[in-house]
């Protein structure tokens, strides 16, 4: 266990921990000015079992940078703040990394950071996947991007801008985010156009934009609110034979003119569909 330390001014990252198991941080302390680059928090790769507990983190990069090859990781009681937030990656830059699975991020406080909680891979051809993430009981404060899935991250525009993700992101929930954003954009999702997410659940995301321009709170996102069974409602048939096109258009409209967030269900099974388009708002 390494804890009660401070670890003050690096050039670089204050922890590096790659190729550990079972470690845990707690009630540690992280210092450096808030315009020193790459000085990342707790920087964990190829690891196993890390813990962070009640840990404060003040740098100039990301409070926690979590790499390719990271499992069963559990980051609690965390505060961070300012400048980049706790980030998965970024990952597909290089060939051959590890999957990210298991992580869990809970209890924790982010304060003028200019990201909450994100996770970013590069745009580009190096595939990779990254599964089973939780961020539960996340505090933001003044945060630019409070919930960020960034599938063409691209730091200084050095990209080809045509390439794709392909990195495979599933089974990513956040639950009970809350507090204030000093952008309007409280969640944004940047899919790939090769391997967007999948199973991506949002629940009681309860942000409000603190901006000068529109003080107005943001409605709550109930992605696992009601659900609007189209099967069940509109006498569908789970075959080849029905067009599933119709039913699935009049649920839309009734999911769009709902008063409280509707889920739209369809059971597993194999449907006709012919030509659809769902319009919003």
């Amino acid at each position: 266990m390494v804890q009660a330390i401070t670890l003050r001014d690096r050039k670089q990252f204050h922890a590096n921990v790659l190729g550990c198991k079972n470690i845990t941080f707690k009630h540690v302390t992280v210092s450096a000015p808030k315009d020193s680059p790459n000085t990342d928090g707790i920087d964990i790769g190829r690891s196993d079992g890390v813990k962070i507990i009640d840990t404060d983190i003040k740098t100039g990069d990301d409070c926690i940078s979590i790499r390719d090859g990271a499992k069963n990781l559990d980051i609690t009681g965390v505060t961070c703040g300012p400048e980049h937030g706790i980030s998965i990656g970024s990952l597909g830059k290089f060939a051959n990394k590890e999957p990210v699975e298991g992580i869990k991020v809970s209890k924790c406080t982010l304060t003028d950071t200019s990201n909450g909680v994100r996770i970013k891979s590069w745009a580009s051809e190096f595939p990779g996947t990254v599964s089973n993430m939780y961020f539960e009981d996340i505090t933001v404060k003044n945060v630019s991007f409070p919930v960020l899935i960034d599938q063409k991250y691209c730091p200084w525009n050095k990209c080809k801008m045509d390439a794709e993700s392909n990195f495979k992101l599933s089974n990513i929930s956040f639950k009970n985010i809350h507090g204030t954003a000093a952008l309007p954009e409280v969640v944004k999702l940047v899919c790939s156009g090769i391997f967007p997410f999948e199973n991506v659940k949002l629940a009681d995301v309860d942000i409000t934009f603190s901006g000068p321009d529109s003080p107005t709170k943001s409605e709550s996102m109930q992605a696992q609110a009601a659900a609007l069974d189209v099967v069940a409602k509109f006498c569908v048939k789970a075959d080849l034979n029905t067009d599933f096109s119709k039913p699935l258009l009049d649920a839309w409209k009734e999911a769009c003119g709902s008063t409280t967030p509707t889920t739209i269900l369809i059971p597993e099974g194999t449907y006709l569909l012919s030509q659809s388009t769902l319009e919003g708002p």
